[in-house]
């Protein structure tokens, strides 16, 4: 009994020693190899996947992918999405592998090893997979990478939690190992899975696109990428580079420069000739078309991504930048291409440009472009709502298609300039449409009394695309010489005029800057404001019946009037930051003889900006004509209300009122966001002639609530509405912790005496109304006039 125990007791001490050190011949037999960077094998029984891992020491990149998603522009799990790109090393412990993610935030650029160790020491590492291992061959281990792959490195179950769509967890009973796009190569070793996500209460997002909402299978990819050889030469970052920048700090250098260092992503290119004027490259770079494309969107993506090989052909070389179509037998994922998808979604949505970058360098290993399909029917809907053309059975709207191809060029240039490492520039389009990385608004014009579409979007890179390209690709000899060509560059472009504003300038609350802007035009955003308000009346008189073609459900009218009605929307947006705004470059000391510093937009381009904001919420504006409004019905059967129609109080019919309720909520949001307010109140602090707070409102409420609607002139229909809209919004101003308490004295100041002014006109109920609930507001601190404002259709991306 004793020796038998003792055999059972060997037995299990020695089971695990015998399967890491089994042989790694006898225990892949049968097993289907693929020999690369990383060998592979898989078992056809079992369905796992094994990697051959030789040497522990050598970093490597692994980059995460979803090469297919959940199709869902909500959620935001796309077909072709890049997940993070990690500088990881195997490390062997015992009788398992493990996968650790190296810190690559903080480094000692040291030829001093301890120095460098010291660094590596002080920051943590994450370890994201345990590997265990199965057999053993001299220095090579064989790791079990199954349970890794089934895993959820994506974080597509956060992401499921964030956007309210439910809980879920893989779930391994449902998932495999997906052989056809598992591959090994000399210098990358590609994987993929199938992963079903198993959850509980799905959303309305996950429902709107699974057919069993509680089983969301997609499919998890896995690239093991060798490092790039140390040929490249990682170039520094400027703030008027026109490109993004990646950032380390560094622990090794001299007490008296700066620890953050900072270089541009780009891709590695150089003249095979470096002393010619012009040169073949030694390799070019290379996009591939998706091969699912529709033969005219193939078309068009193709000649917009090639218009930046006229860039690199303006700093000498020769076919630098190309494009080609996928090869049959290539995996979209595979890191030895660039790719540019045609991603469908349920709903419209946004494109992306993004990039495999090493993250010691910033040199770009992989770009990959997302572009969304729907967005050229929408610009399509928008050409057809412009024109309204209609207005017989063979009508031709090749003009309409086309705005929406050139559209398509544009996006195209657009994004695949992000994977080339270039940021967004939002004040391109005061520069003449500058730069294909702007977002565009179409350039309309007005011919004959009609919209033209003529020239509605730009073709070609752009004078600040050139100078980005020259910036970012163009060879030098030495260091010295890049730096004296670098600040030469910059110096020509600002010489020239080419402004410069990026996303943290131009989006969010908090963007002071009257110069960059999204979706606008022109360099003087009033100007262009008022030729939309033009643009817009000609568009709305013309819009009806020959706006949508025979056979279309009239409710469909709806559907095609929002981008119409809201044409303004984006230049709205543009002339509210002229009110508090400012200008400013982005500017290093020494960049200028003497500093650009900031300047406060003049008074009256202030007061202007003020008074076109506000005439937005007025019923003259907002009214939509009545014929039109009997023309468009409830919906007819088999058809339901979408996200871009208008939302309604008044059930299923369409609500004019409550279309111009939200139009206006829309400019009011603008004109009192709580820190442009702030800024009004700072400036004038320091200028009496820079407009107050008080005049603003004052302003605002002289235009709206006590103007018009007098007892011999019946107000508009709209005009109570829009009159509880704006005292909802002063109200509800109150109420924002955001807001310095100095501009709440102002404006609750204001609204204080407007009671008073409410009651003269005794006879109008709705004014009666609005003093009661502002007295009892004041006595109470309750509001009892808060109402949600509906929100707009979705207009952005166009």
């Amino acid at each position: 009994m004793v020796r038998l125990l003792l055999a059972l007791l060997s037995i299990s001490f020695l089971s695990p020693i015998y399967a890491s050190t089994a042989s790694i011949a006898d225990f892949t037999r049968d097993m289907i190899h693929r020999p690369g960077l990383f060998d592979l094998y898989y078992h056809r029984t079992t369905g796992k996947v094994y990697l051959t891992v030789r040497d522990t020491r050598q970093p490597f990149l692994f980059q995460s992918s979803l090469p297919q998603g959940v199709g869902s522009n909500d959620i935001g799990l796309d077909r072709g999405q890049l997940g993070e790109t990690r500088l990881v090393r195997f490390e062997h412990y015992g009788d398992k592998v493990l996968l650790k993610q190296l810190n690559t935030r903080f480094r000692a650029g040291s030829g001093n090893p301890a120095e460098r160790t010291s660094v590596d020491e002080a920051f943590a590492d994450s370890v994201i997979a345990g590997l265990p291992v199965v057999a053993q061959g001299g220095e090579q281990l064989l790791v079990d990478y199954t349970d890794f792959l089934l895993s959820d490195i994506h974080r597509i179950a956060d992401r499921l939690t964030k956007t309210k769509q439910g809980t879920y967890k893989p779930d391994p009973q449902r998932s495999g190992v997906h052989l056809p796009r598992t591959k090994a190569f000399p210098d990358n070793t590609e994987l993929e899975a199938l992963v079903t996500f198993a959850g509980t209460k799905p959303g309305a997002y996950v429902k709107q696109v699974t057919p069993q909402p509680q089983s969301i299978s997609v499919h998890l990819h896995h690239s093991l990428i060798r490092l790039p050889d140390d040929g490249y030469q990682p170039r520094r970052f400027h703030p008027y580079s026109g490109f993004w920048s990646l950032e380390h700090l560094d622990y090794a250098v001299p007490i008296e420069a700066p620890m953050a260092q900072r270089f541009i992503p780009r891709h590695r290119l150089q003249k095979r000739n470096p002393q010619a004027e012009r040169s073949d490259p030694v390799e070019p770079i290379v996009y591939y078309l998706d091969p699912g494309l529709p033969p005219a969107i193939k078309q068009a993506l193709r000649d917009g991504a090639l218009w930046w090989d006229a860039a690199f052909a303006a700093i000498g070389y020769n076919n630098a930048f190309q494009v080609r179509d996928l090869p049959a037998d290539a995996d979209p994922m595979d890191v030895r291409y660039n790719v540019i998808q045609w991603v469908h979604r349920a709903t419209r949505g946004w494109s992306y440009g993004t990039s495999v970058v090493d993250p010691r360098t910033g040199e770009i290993i992989k770009g990959h472009v997302t572009l969304g399909s729907l967005r050229v029917r929408h610009d399509y809907l928008i050409a057809l709502g412009l024109t309204s053309p209609f207005s017989g059975e063979n009508t031709v709207t090749e003009t309409q298609k086309q705005m929406a191809l050139a559209r398509i060029r544009q996006l195209s240039a657009h994004e695949v300039g992000h994977t080339l490492g270039i940021a967004h520039n939002f004040a391109a389009s005061e520069n003449e449409r500058a730069s294909v990385m702007d977002y565009p608004h179409p350039l309309l014009s007005l011919q004959n009394g009609r919209v033209s579409l003529q020239n509605a979007y730009a073709s070609g890179t752009g004078a600040w695309d050139n100078y980005v390209i020259a910036y970012g690709y163009q060879d030098y000899p030495d260091a010295e010489r890049e730096q004296a060509g670098l600040l030469a560059l910059m110096q020509q472009a600002r010489d020239s005029g080419l402004a410069y504003q990026s996303d943290p300038d131009a989006r969010g609350a908090g963007a002071a800057n009257s110069q960059g802007h999204l979706w606008d035009n022109g360099a003087d955003p009033l100007a262009e404001l008022q030729r939309l308000f033009d643009i817009r009346r000609v568009a709305l008189a013309n819009f009806g019946i020959n706006s949508i073609p025979a056979g279309t459900p009239l409710a469909n009218l709806e559907e095609s009037l929002a981008p119409i009605y809201l044409l303004h929307r984006y230049q709205a947006e543009a002339v509210a930051k002229l009110v508090g705004g400012v200008t400013y470059q982005y500017e290093l000391k020494g960049d200028y003889p003497s500093p650009q510093g900031i300047q406060v937009v003049a008074p009256e381009r202030q007061l202007q900006a003020v008074d076109a904001l506000i005439s937005i919420v007025s019923p003259e504006f907002l009214a939509i004509p009545e014929p039109l409004q009997q023309l468009i019905v409830p919906k007819a059967y088999g058809d339901k209300r979408t996200r871009e129609s208008f939302h309604s109080r008044s059930g299923i019919t369409f609500d004019p009122v409550s279309a111009g309720e939200a139009a206006a909520g829309h400019a009011l949001s603008l004109l009192l966001q709580p820190q442009r307010l702030n800024r009004v109140a700072q400036q004038h602090s320091v200028d009496a002639a820079q407009p107050g707070v008080a005049i603003l409102v004052e302003r605002l409420l002289e235009q709206t609530l006590k103007s018009g609607g007098g007892r011999k002139s019946p107000a508009h229909p709209l005009k109570y509405r829009l009159d509880h809209v704006v005292l909802n919004a002063l109200v509800q101003l109150l109420e924002r912790n955001t807001l310095a308490p100095e501009v709440k004295a102002a404006v609750y100041y204001r609204l204080m005496q407007l009671p008073r002014w409410l009651k003269k006109d005794s006879r109008n109920p709705q004014k009666a109304a609005m003093a009661q609930q502002l007295e009892i507001y004041f006595e109470s601190g309750k509001w009892k006039g808060e109402f949600e404002v509906l929100k707009l259709p979705p207009g952005s991306p166009i």
